[in-house]
């Protein structure tokens, strides 16, 4: 019989911010397991039920008896009477109905065995209690006198085949059909009818929203609608939704206010105390000024929410309290007497103190300033002062704000604008798709900062491993690469890593150089690919290692254009054809030296090399003018020369000088051609 599978696990509350994860994980193990087991076809259908006191999975089309299956097994040679007779006793059949099969080891007998379908009764609680055991948890709990180890509590368990109890023990728990609707407004105890019904059931006697999905959309609808009643919107709310959705079961949203003289706090400061410590929906004015608002996310759907609001506004007032309470008294002391307090908070036990990253961090920016054309004494006085918020009552109480406080700090201080903006701006960016800085000083800063934490960590040997990367040094390049290349400053990453090595002690970190380079080009190919370029594009431009990484999408552009060409194909083919004789000329010790063109005999070889010549003058011109497509479109005209010279000339020919004149028009072709890209890395 088939029928819809119900697992319904009731805890204690499930962590709130991995509530989903958990929910899809004990669901993808189920359904694995299930199929696995031949109880139910390859189908990934599920039905998924996550809230903050359970963990459930629907499964529709699940057999309470297993599909039987059959194996071949392999016996003992056939020569071996004795040997046959035994196993075919064994596997109960007949010696004369065994197969023959020819192996290494000679002539074997087979079985063709089958095996009987398990029950769904005898093996579901094992593979539920699998499933729990797999889900990605870091770390377990008991409870009570019993043994069992889980993230929270549990106290019920559900296995439902149909309308039908499946038996089974999981976490010290008998299943059952009874669950618990919302833990005041629903029913205490639920008979499930059925599998097919728990999603309905729990919503009409247990006050449940089940599906986290629909619990966060109606979350949203009546967070949106409550805004708009508001005249307000919510800003960037998507990560603080997935946590309230795990917070509550049946929701609903009230609206709370606070003094408004709270605002002459910076608002960064409020917004992340609401958000961070009170699961709050600050509102905004559309011009993103912060409104005297917030939004609560309720568990309780009441005619009246008056003492639900009082109490939230209640509790949010001394929050807002010591928010004020941090930023005055952090106004009393400027950035700038804070800076030799760094010396005494350690940076890294390998790399010094927090004072001797800003020592550094000012000696770099500084370069970079200077590279750009900025302004030197502007760029250094911020990465003087970027570290300096650290020692700080607001950001020892809200790390996130680290920057954003001290460029608040360096305007109380009377700094210049484009110091305090340099200030706030260094971090970032800070996650993918965050905002870059603004202007050259705080790139400048940014950059350095970035470029310093790179150069220290690689040169002690903390690189990246597998996925692992715990100190963000991934996020660091792709924050180098972003600058860089959307910014479009014309600095070179060759020399920016050697900046970066040379401001730290003589001896203090290992030859990292090149690793670091490579770890950036790495990333840069995964930025370019997510732009839309092709793995074989990005190849073909970074194997050349540019110097400059602003101008590589507009060489990345021409390659594009290049490979529309009609020429593109056999002009590809032919630079990995003249590479190949190259690379083998070399491994022989030819050495070319430059093109005679008075040398060359053959007529197609002198086409060759006067169509070089007349395509290089025109290409070259457009290359310095930044041309690349120009560029590379130009040698288009080389296709017939270059076929007919194959066609028509013996490279590697017994005459050493007539050889090495004809290996260095190839030579002469590649380098041509491959200013902007390896032509050759494009060939199919």
């Amino acid at each position: 019989m088939e029928a819809s599978l119900l697992i319904e696990l009731l805890t204690e509350e499930l962590p709130p911010k991995s509530l989903r994860k958990l929910g899809d994980a004990f669901a993808d193990v189920l359904v694995s397991e299930i199929i696995k087991h031949r109880l139910k076809d390859r189908d990934p259908q599920r039905q998924t039920f996550a809230t903050p006191r359970r963990l459930a999975v629907r499964i529709p089309d699940v057999r309470d008896k297993a599909l039987d299956s059959r194996h071949s097994v392999e016996g003992p040679v056939s020569s071996n009477a004795k040997a046959v007779e035994g196993f075919a006793r064994k596997h109960k059949i007949a010696p004369e109905s065994l197969q023959r099969r020819q192996t290494d080891k000679g002539e074997i007998v087979v079985a063709e065995v089958t095996l009987p379908g398990v029950q769904l009764d005898a093996v579901l609680a094992g593979i539920v209690g699998d499933a729990l055991k797999r889900l990605p948890v870091a770390k377990m709990m008991r409870w009570g006198a019993g043994e069992a180890l889980f993230v929270r509590p549990a106290h019920g368990l559900v296995m439902l085949h149909g309308g039908n109890v499946v038996p089974g023990s999981v976490l010290g728990l008998q299943s059952g059909q009874h669950t618990q609707g919302h833990r005041f407004l629903g029913k205490r105890d639920i008979v499930l009818a059925g599998a097919d019904d728990y999603e309905k059931q729990l919503s009409d006697e247990g006050r449940v929203i089940a599906d986290f999905g629909k619990r966060r959309e109606e979350i949203e609808g009546l967070l949106q609608a409550e805004a708009k009643r508001q005249g307000a919107v919510l800003g960037d709310y998507a990560d603080l939704l997935d946590e309230v959705a795990a917070l509550v079961e049946l929701p609903t949203v009230y609206v709370g206010e606070f003094d408004a003289a709270f605002l002459e706090v910076p608002q960064e400061c409020l917004i992340l105390t609401m958000r961070q410590n009170q699961k709050y929906f600050p509102l905004f004015r559309a011009d993103g000024r912060l409104l005297p608002k917030f939004l609560i996310v309720s568990n309780m759907r009441i005619p009246d929410p008056r003492h639900i609001v009082a109490g939230n506004q209640r509790v949010v007032r001394p929050r807002l309290e010591d928010a004020r309470f941090f930023y005055d008294q952090d106004r009393k002391t400027r950035l700038e007497a804070r800076v030799p307090q760094l010396a005494k908070v350690v940076y890294h036990n390998k790399l010094g103190s927090q004072l001797e990253r800003v020592e550094r961090l000012q000696l770099l920016a500084g370069n970079i300033a200077r590279r750009l054309n900025s302004e030197p004494v502007l760029v250094e006085r911020a990465a003087w002062l970027a570290k300096a918020d650290l020692l700080t009552g607001m950001v020892s109480e809200f790390p996130e704000l680290q920057g954003v406080m001290g460029g608040y700090y360096a305007r109380h201080d009377g700094e210049p604008d484009a110091v305090a903006e340099a200030i706030e701006a260094h971090y970032r960016p800070r996650y993918a798709g965050d905002r870059l800085p603004e202007t050259p000083t705080a790139c400048a800063v940014a950059l350095a900062d970035k470029l310093l934490t790179l150069a220290g960590l690689f040169g002690i040997g903390q690189q990246p491993t597998g996925d692992k990367d715990p100190l963000g040094l991934r996020r660091a390049a792709l924050g180098v690469i972003r600058i860089l290349v959307e910014r479009s400053y014309p600095l070179s990453l060759h020399d920016l890593v050697n900046d970066a090595f040379a401001v730290f002690p003589r001896g203090m970190l290992g030859g990292a150089h090149t690793d670091l380079s490579t770890f950036v080009f790495e990333r840069f190919a995964g930025y370019l690919k997510e732009r839309g370029s092709s793995a074989l594009e990005i190849e073909s431009v970074l194997c050349m290692n540019p110097v400059r990484l602003d101008l590589v999408p507009q060489q990345l552009d021409a390659v594009r254009a290049f490979l529309a060409l009609p020429e593109s194909a056999s002009l590809a083919a032919a630079n990995k054809r003249v590479a190949n004789i190259l690379r083998q000329a070399e491994a022989k010790n030819e050495a070319h030296g430059e093109l005679d063109a008075k040398g060359l005999r053959e007529p197609a070889e002198t086409e060759l090399a006067q169509a070089l010549q007349s395509a290089t003058s025109k290409a070259n011109t457009l290359f310095d003018r930044g041309d690349y497509t120009g560029y590379l479109k130009t040698f288009a005209v080389l296709k017939a020369p270059v076929d007919r010279f194959f066609d028509d000339v013996m490279v590697m020919v017994d005459d050493a000088a007539l050889r090495h004149n004809r290996l260095a028009l190839l030579a002469a072709l590649r380098s041509a051609m491959n200013r902007v890209a390896d032509i050759s890395k494009l060939a199919q």
